[in-house]
């Protein structure tokens, strides 16, 4: 039974549905370890049925789901967490997380936490987390009653958008950092920085971002359906950045954010 979270996954946010199930299988067939779904994608029944098709035993492979801002009542939570359990289909859920903080603190973080911890008892998941929470917000919840079974705090984290008083805010607090959106929208592909750092290495743009995400300590999640693309992804591991490298794409950060919903806290 895997009991971290492995620091490169496949991220499954608007990926067709159709497509989902054969992303997740070519995925674990290359050595991912660490699906990456959510209630609000609507894509969990696939995401299970390509973990179903792979060749993976199922205690090798990690699954994170996450609970939408409007389900965060200790029922609620439970409530969805049963049918995310249903949807996937692959027994105890490895990982679930509070998709977005409840808006204006309308429900109080130890209630959410309190709904997971009873998801816990029923076993319908192992680990609970949040995700897109301030360092305030992060902190409120680590001091709540069951607080500290926190896991991690996923958020978006790219070349254009650091992100780096979180990040070490929340490794400070003894929690683990995942980014989405690595690639800020596909924007990494493009820039003349990254691609310039690439070619001496030999390597793609996408990869060099990655490997500088896995140079600070961050789970990564890459989001694609087609396999050379994954694989070129998964060989990010094996990139190493040296520290011009590092200070070129340090450099690139402008504080650019691509999630921000209206419901969104205060940044």
């Amino acid at each position: 039974m895997v009991e971290t979270i492995p620091s490169f996954g496949l991220g499954t946010f608007r990926v067709d549905a159709e497509k989902t199930a054969k992303a997740v299988t070519s995925a674990l067939q290359l050595g991912y370890r660490h699906i990456d779904t959510a209630k609000y994608y609507n894509n969990e029944e696939a995401v299970g049925k390509g973990i179903r098709d792979s060749v993976v035993p199922r205690e090798d492979i990690w699954i994170t789901t996450k609970v939408w801002h409007d389900q965060l009542r200790r029922d609620d939570v439970v409530k969805s967490l049963v049918d995310s359990h249903k949807k996937l289909n692959i027994g105890t859920i490895d990982l679930a997380l509070i998709h977005w903080p409840s808006p204006d603190s309308v429900v109080p973080i130890a209630e959410s936490i309190a709904g997971f911890q009873d998801a816990q008892k029923q076993q319908l998941i192992r680990f609970f987390g949040v995700s897109n929470f301030t360092a305030p917000l992060l902190e409120e919840a680590l001091n709540a009653p069951g607080g500290k079974g926190i896991v991690t705090n996923q958020f978006e984290i790219s070349p254009f958008l650091a992100n780096r008083k979180l990040v070490e805010a929340t490794q400070k607090l003894g929690v683990k950092v995942t980014a989405y959106m690595p690639l800020g929208e596909g924007r990494a592909h493009k820039d003349p920085t990254l691609i310039a750092i690439a070619k001496k290495h030999g390597v793609t743009p996408a990869q060099v971002t990655f490997a500088w995400l896995l140079s600070r300590d961050i789970v990564v999640l890459s989001a694609s359906t087609n396999p050379e693309h994954q694989e070129l992804n998964w060989d990010s591991q094996k990139v190493k950045l040296d520290a011009d490298d590092i200070k070129k794409i340090d450099a690139l950060d402008e504080g650019r954010r691509n999630a921000k919903p209206p419901f969104a806290p205060k940044w």
